[in-house]
């Protein structure tokens, strides 16, 4: 009886993990009370079906905060329709094409999605991904990883 008690926890603790791991790098953003801005720019540019897709993807995702520190204004303007291309051209430089966990950042250059590169600095520090710093890594969803960043990333 007890071994059978062991294989139902097991069976349960594996459905929680596999079920969290589901979860898409949009769903993990939509959880969290720390990217509220990015969720609504996300929608706003029309890309939770592009980035809840097979990708992979690796998405620094700029915090409240660091929207917050945009000039005044900023957020708004980006969110109306008719500058939908600006915040798509914004969002997008915030995606690599790949699954890229925190162990695996080098220094270097990095392609986004929206065409132009990102600057990679990894040194005694943390991580620096141009301007802004890398202040929480590896949230791995079923299509890729997000790393919070403390600045948003101007292209």
């Amino acid at each position: 009886m007890k071994l059978r008690s062991l294989f139902v926890t097991l069976a349960l603790a594996t459905g929680l993990v596999a079920s969290a791991s589901a979860k898409t790098v949009v769903d993990i953003a939509v959880g969290s009370p720390d990217h509220t801005t990015l969720v609504a720019a996300v929608k706003a540019a029309g890309l939770v079906e592009t980035l809840s897709g097979p990708g992979p993807f690796t998405i620094f995702a700029p915090t409240n905060a660091a929207f917050a520190k945009l000039p005044a204004g900023t957020v708004e303007s980006l969110l109306k329709p008719e500058n939908k291309a600006q915040l798509v051209a914004v969002l997008t430089y915030h995606v690599v094409p790949a699954k890229v966990l925190a162990a695996d950042v080098k220094s270097g250059p990095a392609p986004t999605v929206n065409g132009k590169t990102l600057t990679l600095k990894v040194d005694a520090d943390g991580v620096m991904v141009n301007n802004a710093k890398v202040i929480a890594t590896d949230l791995v969803g079923s299509n890729g990883v997000i790393h919070v960043v403390d600045t948003v990333i101007l292209p």
